[in-house]
C-alpha cells in the first residue's frame, strides 16, 4: 500500500504532472510529464537478439516473417500497457505482486526462471554492444565485453541525478537506433508491395522458420521488460485517488503507444532491409559480423557503419535497462537488493565466458531469444490474471475485451512454444510444411 508520505513527496516529473492531473496545463505540454517509462522498456523490444533473429529470418526467409514481428508489437504494446497500469493501479510492481498473491514457493520459482531469462537476456545486449565495438573500432572481443560493462555502468549512474536524466539518455539511444534503420530504408529499397502483403498475411514452413518465429517473439515480447514497466511506473507519478489514477494511465496510454510504436517500426526496418538486402544471393547470412561484412559490397561503408552505430546503440542501452529489471525482479520477488555494481558484474560472467571460449555469439544470441520465449508465458499469465482483478485494480481493471485479448496473446505464446518443444524432440507437425 502506498504510504501518506510516498502520495506528498515529489519525485522526478511530479511538479509538472500535477500541474497537468489538476488542469493547470493542457495539449503537449500535459502529455510530456508523463512519457518515458514506456521508451525506457521499448530498448528490449530492440537489443542485439532482435537484430539477429530478424537478419538471419529476412535473410533466409525474405519477406514472409513480417507478420511475426507485426504480431509481436501489437502482442508487446498490449502487456506494456498492462503492466505499466499494474504499477499505477496498485503503488506495486508485478514481482512485488506475485510475491504478496502467490504461495512462496511459486513466488520463489517464478524467481529462479525470471533470473535466468534475465541472464539471457543480459548474454544477448552485451555480445551485441561487444560485437559492435569490435568491429567499428578493432577492439578485441573480450575487451570489448568488459568496456560494454564499464560504459553500462556509467549509463546506470545517471539515475542518481533522477529518473528524467536517465529516460533521456536511453531516449536518445533509441532515438539514434531509429535514424539509422531510417537511413538504412533509404539505402536498401525494399519492396514496399512485399512488406505490406507479409506484414499480415502468415506463413510458417519448416522447423527453422518457426524456431526464428518464437526467436522473433522472444525478442520482441521480453519478459524482463514486462517486469520492469511495472516498477517505471508505480510511483513515478502518484495519483492520490482512483479518478487521478486514471488519468495517469490515460497519459501513460501515450507514452506506450508511441514508444512501441517506434521500436515496431526498427524491427520491421531490420527485417526488410535483411530481405531486400541478403535474401536473393545471400540467404546464408548466418551472424552479424558476416552481415555488416556483406553489406560493405552490396551497399557501401556508410551503410556498414551505420549498421554498426545502431548495433552499439542498442547493445548499450538495453544492457543497462537489462540490468535495472534485474533490480526490480530481485527485489520484487524475493525482498532482496545487491548493490547494481555486483549486479552489473555477476550477469557479465556468462558472455565473458562465451567470448573466451570463442562461441558462435550469433547463435549464441537466436538461443537466447528462444529460451526468452520458453520464460515469456509466467509474467504474462500472472498480469492477465491480476490486472483482471477489480479487487487489485479497482477502476483500472480490464474490461472483458481486454482480458479476452491478453487471454489469446498467451495462448499464442505458449502455441509456438509448444511447437517449438515438439520440434526439439522430433514430433511430427504435419499442419507445418
Amino acid at each position: 500500500m502506498r504510504d501518506a508520505a510516498a502520495l506528498a513527496r515529489p519525485r522526478g516529473p511530479q511538479a509538472a504532472a500535477r500541474a497537468a492531473l489538476d488542469g493547470r496545463t493542457r495539449g503537449l505540454r500535459a502529455i510530456l510529464p508523463f512519457i518515458g517509462p514506456a521508451f525506457i522498456a521499448s530498448v528490449a523490444y530492440v537489443d542485439p537478439g532482435n537484430y539477429a533473429t530478424n537478419i538471419q529470418s529476412g535473410a533466409e526467409f525474405g519477406y514472409n516473417l513480417l507478420w511475426v514481428v507485426v504480431l509481436a508489437n501489437l502482442m508487446a504494446m498490449l502487456f506494456q500497457n498492462l503492466s505499466a497500469k499494474l504499477g499505477i493501479a496498485t503503488g506495486r510492481n508485478l514481482p512485488e505482486m506475485c510475491r504478496t498473491e502467490f504461495s512462496r514457493p511459486v513466488a520463489i520459482s517464478m524467481w529462479a526462471v525470471s533470473e535466468m531469462a534475465a541472464m539471457a537476456t543480459d548474454l544477448a545486449e552485451f555480445l551485441g554492444a561487444t560485437l559492435a565495438l569490435n568491429l567499428l573500432l578493432g577492439i578485441p572481443l573480450l575487451l570489448a565485453t568488459l568496456l560494454t560493462g564499464a560504459i553500462t555502468y556509467a549509463v546506470l549512474l545517471l539515475d542518481r541525478y533522477g529518473s528524467r536524466m536517465l529516460e533521456l539518455v536511453i531516449g536518445g539511444l533509441v532515438a539514434v537506433i531509429a535514424l539509422s534503420y531510417f537511413v538504412e530504408t533509404g539505402l536498401s529499397h525494399p519492396n514496399w508491395g512485399l512488406v505490406a502483403y507479409h506484414a499480415v498475411v502468415p506463413w510458417l514452413h519448416g522447423p527453422r522458420s518457426v524456431m526464428l518465429s518464437v526467436g522473433i517473439i522472444g525478442a520482441t515480447i521480453m519478459p524482463h521488460a514486462v517486469y520492469l514497466h511495472s516498477g517505471l511506473t508505480q510511483d513515478r507519478v502518484v495519483g492520490r485517488n482512483p479518478s487521478e489514477r486514471k488519468r495517469i494511465y490515460r497519459f501513460q496510454l501515450v507514452d506506450v503507444v508511441v514508444a512501441m510504436t517506434i521500436a515496431g517500426l526498427i524491427n520491421m526496418a531490420m527485417l526488410y532491409m535483411s530481405a531486400s538486402v541478403f535474401h536473393v544471393g545471400h540467404s546464408g547470412i548466418a551472424s552479424i559480423p558476416t552481415a555488416y561484412q556483406t553489406l560493405i559490397p552490396l551497399l557501401g561503408g556508410a551503410s556498414a557503419f551505420v549498421f554498426l552505430v545502431s548495433l552499439l546503440a542498442s547493445g548499450l542501452s538495453s544492457s543497462a535497462v537489462g540490468t535495472m529489471a534485474g533490480q526490480v525482479i530481485m527485489q520484487g520477488f524475493v525482498g532482496f537488493k545487491i548493490p547494481v555494481w555486483v549486479r552489473r558484474v555477476v550477469t557479465m560472467v556468462p558472455t565473458v565466458v562465451i567470448v573466451a571460449l570463442g562461441v558462435d555469439p550469433t547463435q549464441t544470441l537466436i538461443m537466447s531469444q528462444v529460451i526468452l520465449s520458453l520464460a515469456l508465458p509466467l509474467p504474462m499469465v500472472a498480469l492477465v490474471k491480476f490486472t483482471a482483478r477489480k479487487d487489485i485494480m479497482g477502476n483500472l481493471a480490464n474490461s472483458r475485451l481486454v482480458s479476452a485479448a491478453a487471454v489469446a496473446c498467451s495462448g499464442i505464446v505458449l502455441l509456438l512454444n509448444l511447437v517449438l518443444i515438439c520440434q526439439t524432440f522430433g514430433v511430427p507437425l504435419p499442419l507445418i510444411g
